[in-house]
């Protein structure tokens, strides 16, 4: 290999001194140290190691969230002082919720500019479902099962962030998650690993792109490795309590997914996984993630998550759980200044291996160099960009079509919608139906508040009927914020008569209900699955009123909505759909798109069924029998089946399934199985399908589910038109992993299902043979 004259440490990526001309003042090494070979991002991170402190490895390792305007006057006491001043030891490798370019600029210039190694900061944020422009939360828009539109999702939400300054996003959250208590559904993909796999790889290549260094991508985050959305009861930062086999074949492929797809980033949860805190869990983040998987990116801890495993009772203090963490596997500590008080002293006590910090810095440094920052530290940092690319016109067209795919009709009887676009008098009633702040939803912070267009907005837009609007009732008290604890209007009863005249003297009725955007998110665990507050006495009144109603549902998790499914002849679950909320809704109610969406979880008939999915396994009792009305699996109060089932939608058409068929009944454990159907629209509008294909193992080493998604296809179909849809099975979708976490393929009895939800379909069979 071709050996190359010595440069200052600080021209790694060879494009120029990127103002460290004062390199040789700052460094008592000599140049002619170093000397290195260019043709690898290895070789650069093996020469900057030789030549980095033990204090300036750890730095590398700690991340700080901002504590300071950055653009002002530094910290002049306490800890914020404390951090300021490791900012400019070169103590601090990365930081978070410093956002916007000169916020960026000014940070990033304090480590370019005043450490002794110029080593640049990566800059994450939690950039959810959108930067300035939102799109719906993750969960409504897994709801579209579009993966090119949820790719592009991401790549508007990448450009924004990054041309704010941003290099690395905290997002995807690929958790799976049967409960809809948990409050972090709604940052997830629902409740199957089929789709929320496909998601993840869709929602990495949206972030990321297809080149790291191009100045409007960004690194993601696959989180949280492991078991965080099955949190005991639905509370957050509950224990997760699940098998071997559940954590390999639920919880595990979304992650193996996106490191597939190439994420750089994991992040711990904060749950704790067979009696060990999974940020400090050295089977899952070295054997699993690290070994088996070959992942070579790098794992942040969730924000303070290491110093937490003492108060799980897994380490004695904080030193212990630094000392866990880093053998575990965790490269970078968020925020629990475990790392960068601790581990330096651990080292030279003789109780860590500096290899192991060693192989976390490659990891931070092999990011930072795919992301360009060593190639230009301000790369991300151009203002004229931000202007251009934040809030751009395309962003605002792009998330609106995510939110009208992000729609699902959930009934229409008697064909009530679409609404007519001339001559009726309409009422708007909710609270929710003038709100142009719950609707962005949870996780938008940095969003500006009250910039989504309403629903009535939206509705207004439509201006051939008569739109009456009345409140009814306040949904929650007083002003509401990301933090606070939301205070729902339980009594406030004076604006039932206005609304309940309204709704008398209307042709039809739409009312806004559901839940707050905060409601939903991080902290916002539920024992309920009702509307808030009044909401359901309010829509009771309605539709005494006035029976040709329109429930419109916002969101972030599903509802037990049992009294509404049985008497509201039209509901459309709505979700919190982001900037453009108004605008899709309306587009939807008057049939200007036809709604294709599909629920990605079920919704229960109340919270005692929770958690309720489709692909269960059966019991040795799974049905009622003959002669016995008592002992089998169910409850005496309530049904076995959810409210609405797992790819459950419907649209303004229909669709008629027929002609499956397989292309043999046989085949070998390492054949091939090609599967077609013919769907047909049988309705009056074109319209999108998701033809769905599910199988089911009959018998197994390990019982399996009674259905297993293994495909899917979003057709479009004009009216009266037929399109065959054509799948094929191969050992990836016909094996599962044992208690011992191996895939297998085995011999045995299949059935495949396809159809338009998780509940219905068409039936084959076939076998696989040795």
């Amino acid at each position: 290999m071709k050996k190359i004259i010595a440069f200052p440490l600080l021209i790694l990526c060879t494009v120029g001194m990127l103002g460290f001309s004062n390199y040789n003042r700052r460094t008592e090494f000599p140049m002619e140290t170093l000397t290195f070979e260019q043709d690898t991002i290895s070789k650069k991170i093996d020469s900057l190691l030789n030549i980095m402190t033990l204090e300036e490895k750890v730095g590398q390792m700690n991340q700080y969230n901002g504590f300071w305007e950055v653009t002002g006057p530094p910290p002049e006491n306490g800890s914020a002082e404390e951090k300021y001043q490791d900012l400019r030891n070169g103590l601090v490798g990365s930081m978070l919720t410093v956002r916007g370019v000169k916020q960026v600029r000014a940070v990033q210039e304090i480590v370019v500019n005043e450490t002794r190694l110029g080593i640049p900061l990566i800059i994450g944020f939690d950039v959810i479902h959108g930067y300035k422009t939102l799109s719906p939360i993750p969960l409504a828009e897994a709801a579209s099962w579009d993966l090119e539109a949820i790719r592009k999702s991401s790549e508007v939400a990448a450009a924004e962030a990054a041309a704010s300054g941003i290099n690395w996003t905290f997002a995807p959250m690929v958790d799976i998650s049967r409960d809809p208590r948990w409050g972090r559904v709604m940052e997830g993909a629902g409740e199957d690993p089929y789709l929320g796999s496909k998601i993840a790889a869709a929602r990495v290549k949206g972030f990321q792109g297809e080149d790291l260094s191009n100045p409007l991508t960004i690194a993601a985050t696959a989180k949280h490795f492991a078991g965080y959305g099955f949190a005991e009861g639905g509370r957050e930062y509950n224990k997760a309590d699940i098998g071997t086999v559940t954590l390999h074949n639920v919880v595990l492929p979304p992650f193996k997914a996106a490191e597939e797809a190439g994420v750089k980033t994991f992040m711990n949860g904060f749950n704790v996984l067979n009696g060990v805190p999974v940020t400090g869990s050295e089977h899952l983040l070295r054997d699993i993630l690290k070994q088996d998987w070959g992942f070579e990116g790098f794992v942040i801890s969730d924000y303070a998550s290491i110093e937490e495993m003492t108060m799980h009772g897994y380490t004695e203090n904080r030193k212990m759980a630094a000392k866990k963490a880093v053998e575990a596997g965790v490269d970078m500590d968020m925020e629990a200044y475990a790392y960068v008080n601790e581990l330096v002293s651990l080292v030279k006590e003789g109780k860590l291996d500096e290899a192991l910090i060693d192989d976390a810095v490659r990891r931070i440094l092999r990011v930072k160099f795919e992301l360009g920052l060593f190639d230009d530290p301000y790369k991300y940092l151009d203002e004229e960009r931000e202007k251009e690319v934040v809030g751009n016109p395309a962003h605002h067209e792009a998330v609106l079509d995510m939110a009208k795919k992000s729609i699902v009709l959930l009934k229409n009887e008697n064909n009530l919608l679409p609404l007519k676009k001339q001559g009726q008098k309409i009422a708007v009633i909710g609270a929710l139906a003038n709100d142009k702040n719950s609707p962005l939803g949870s996780w938008r912070i940095a969003s500006d508040d009250n910039t989504a267009v309403s629903v009535l907005e939206g509705m207004q837009k439509y201006e051939g009927n008569e739109l009456v609007f009345e409140k009814g009732a306040d949904l929650v008290n007083g002003r509401v914020t990301f933090i606070n604890e939301l205070n729902f209007n339980t009594t406030d009863k004076s604006g039932f008569d206005a609304a309940v005249e309204a709704a008398r003297d209307a042709d039809v009725v739409v009312m806004v209900a559901g839940e707050h955007g905060f409601q939903s998110g991080e902290g916002r665990s539920r024992t309920n699955l009702d509307l808030p507050g009044v909401q359901q006495e309010l829509l009771e009144k309605v539709y005494e009123a006035n029976k040709n109603l329109v429930l419109v549902l916002n969101n972030g998790r599903p509802l037990a909505i049992d009294w509404a499914a049985e008497n509201v002849p039209a509901i459309v679950e709505a979700w919190h759909l982001g900037t453009e909320t108004g605008n899709a809704v309306a587009q939807v109610l008057y049939g200007d798109y036809n709604p294709s969406g599909k629920l990605p979880m079920s919704f229960p008939r109340s919270v005692g069924q929770v958690p309720v999915y489709y692909n269960h396994q059966n019991t040795g009792r799974p049905d009622e029998a003959a002669d016995d009305m008592v002992f089998w699996s169910h409850y005496t109060d309530e049904e076995n089946t959810p409210l609405y089932p797992f790819g459950y939608g419907l649209s303004y058409t229909s669709f008629e399934y027929s002609n499956l068929e397989l292309d043999k009944k046989e085949a070998s454990v390492n054949g091939e199985i090609n599967v077609s159907v013919e769907v047909t629209n049988t309705g009056k509008y074109d319209g999108k399908e998701v033809v769905q294909l599910y199988i089911r193992d009959l018998y197994a080493s390990v019982i399996r589910p009674v259905k297993e998604l293994k495909g899917f296809e979003l057709v479009e179909i004009p009216v009266g038109a037929t399109k065959t849809v054509q799948f094929t099975l191969t050992p990836k979708e016909l094996g599962f992993y044992n208690a011992n976490g191996e895939y297998v393929v085995e011999p045995g009895d299949f059935k495949v299902f396809v159809g338009g939800s998780s509940n219905e379909g068409l039936q084959g069979s076939f076998r696989l043979t040795k």
